[in-house]
């Protein structure tokens, strides 16, 4: 059921990058430039890519690039529950940073890149809705690096949880959660980290001590700092259009792109590609 490419299972510095941002994060026809812009900066920096997706009834842990090209807005959303069933059934599955994660627990890798991770949603226990991430991530051996939790989450809310679950949140280079599109800003973070070589020796150290998953907020290189009004007008719409739970985010982020004029598009797609480079550096700092 799981197909694990060649050079994936041949390579010690592997660096796991999910499907669902390139099926739901962008414009149709964008988000495949993206996966491909991830996967070049994984190698650029000595590592593997390794994009997780669910086709033909297999979990392929190394997508081509014309089997990435499959994934579109047509494709499953698929968490760690959803895989055993999207695998069955056939489907083209867009693996989610708990989906992807599981996987990646399966086949032994350690390392991963997103954009920003899930986690709980703003006005919880209304709607009661809290992403598959955390609990995930809380059960993995592995660290993912990303900018932050999504913007459009309660951070705060969030930061609290991956505390309550044990998972430590390295700031690099920075000493607060950065806030997907904003710099800083965020709760504090458990602790600094200066290089890629550090982050890796960090990790390390954690899971001699029968630890498992890490968050390392990256934050993007050129912050947009005025996004949360915006991003306060998209949430509202969602309601009003009664949106709900996996589709909340692709709607949110269609919104924002549009009537920020496209510069939340261009920042999530320079972040995507630079929380890649890192993760990329720190597989390689281990390998």
């Amino acid at each position: 059921m799981i197909r694990v490419a060649d050079e994936v299972r041949e390579s010690r510095a592997v660096v796991a990058l999910e499907t669902t941002l390139v099926a739901h994060g962008f414009p149709p026809g964008e988000g495949i430039a993206v996966g491909l812009e991830s996967e070049r900066q994984v190698r650029a920096a000595g590592a593997v890519p390794a994009t997780i997706g669910v086709l033909d009834g297999e979990i392929v842990v190394g997508l081509t690039g014309d089997e990435l090209a499959r994934f579109d807005a047509a494709a499953r959303k698929v968490g760690p529950r959803d895989l055993a069933a999207a695998a069955v059934h056939g489907a083209v599955g867009a693996t989610t940073v708990g989906g992807t994660l599981a996987v990646a627990q399966t086949v032994g890798i350690q390392w991963m890149a997103t954009g920003g991770i899930g986690g709980v949603h703003r006005g919880f226990p209304d709607p009661p809705d809290v992403s598959a991430d955390l609990a995930q991530l809380a059960r993995t051996r592995a660290l993912v690096v990303s900018a932050g939790v999504k913007s459009i989450l309660d951070v705060p809310a969030t930061a609290e949880v991956l505390e309550s679950l044990g998972v430590p949140v390295l700031g690099f280079r920075v000493d607060t959660i950065p806030l997907f599109y904003g710099a800083a800003g965020g709760p504090p973070v458990s602790a600094r980290i200066e290089s890629a070589e550090e982050a890796a020796r960090v990790a390390r150290a954690h899971w001699g001590l029968g630890g498992a998953g890490l968050l390392v907020g990256r934050p993007p290189d050129e912050p947009l700092e005025d996004v949360e009004p915006l991003i306060e007008q998209a949430l509202a719409a969602a309601r009003d259009a009664g949106v709900a739970g996996q589709a909340v985010t692709p709607f949110v982020l269609s919104y924002l792109h549009r009537e920020s004029g496209g510069r939340t598009l261009r920042a999530n797609r320079d972040l995507i590609a630079q929380n890649a480079r890192l993760a990329g550096e720190i597989a390689a700092a281990t390998a």
